[in-house]
């Protein structure tokens, strides 16, 4: 492992007069109405111009979500949905029209399809068998080292897409939990070596980010030890490295990977 890495800057969005005005203006590109209702000092709900389908955004992060009432409208679900990489397109495409696909969120790009089974939707095996496709758009790597969520399964930035051909219909299901990092400023911090990193891991100091398969009480292998960067999906000043951890049945766990001396500054 290097003796160093990097810890990025991550600016803080802050409210202004315009803060609702440009929210408005979101919504409208994304395909609600310009008029939303209040929900709380900072957040907002605005409703689809033509679906069941609603848009709560926070005015001052940018945090969004959309949600489509399918027991009202279930054709998004009657259809066959797109193969991974259209659905992916049309996530792009649709976050573009709105100016809101960030130049970092470029990286992999992460597809899984879904089926209704009851009244909730589980994991399909394929195409074929799913309703809906769930897409995953990950930030690229930084300073070389890849970036991981607190569920390394999925993105802070995911989208339910749908096989219906009205673009209205196709975004069933939305999270948008994306904060800036600003790659030219950054200092240079002493990291913990691989056997102190190694050692706190085993005295269980580390933060299990996803059990996988594992039940509890099982002994887990752990395979591979690595550097990356970890994106929590919501507002913090540094984009910081961490060792991951990861090990059988996609067992993974995270170590903060700066000496604990700075923490304590």
């Amino acid at each position: 492992m290097p003796t160093q890495a990097k810890v990025f800057f991550m600016p803080k969005p802050a409210s202004n007069l315009l803060s609702l005005s440009a929210a408005q203006n979101k919504a409208e590109n994304l395909g609600f109405n310009f008029d939303g209702q209040q929900l709380s000092p900072t957040t907002y709900k605005f409703s689809h111009k033509n679906n069941p389908s609603t848009l709560e955004i926070n005015i001052v992060s940018g945090v969004f979500s959309i949600s489509y009432d399918l027991k009202t409208d279930p054709e998004p679900i009657s259809v066959r949905p797109p193969v991974s990489e259209i659905a992916a397109s049309q996530v792009r495409s649709y976050l573009s029209s709105a100016d809101l696909l960030p130049s970092d969120l470029t990286g992999t790009t992460k597809a899984e399809y879904l089926k209704l089974e009851g009244d909730k939707f589980v994991t399909a095996i394929s195409q074929s068998e799913a309703n809906l496709v769930k897409v995953n758009l990950f930030r690229k790597n930084y300073d070389n080292l890849p970036v991981m969520t607190s569920n390394p399964t999925n993105a802070n930035v995911w989208f339910i897409v749908s096989g219906v051909g009205t673009r209205g219909k196709q975004i069933v299901a939305a999270e948008f939990h994306y904060f800036a990092v600003d790659e030219s400023q950054f200092s240079t911090y002493p990291i913990k070596t691989s056997e102190t990193a190694w050692k706190e891991f085993t005295e269980g100091k580390a933060s299990t980010a996803n059990v996988g398969a594992n039940k509890e009480g099982d002994n887990i292998k752990i395979r591979k030890v690595y550097l990356a960067y970890f994106d929590a999906g919501i507002q913090t000043d540094f984009l910081q490295p961490i060792y991951v951890f990861e090990g059988d049945n996609e067992y993974t766990a995270y170590l903060p990977a700066i000496t604990s001396d700075y923490y304590e500054q």
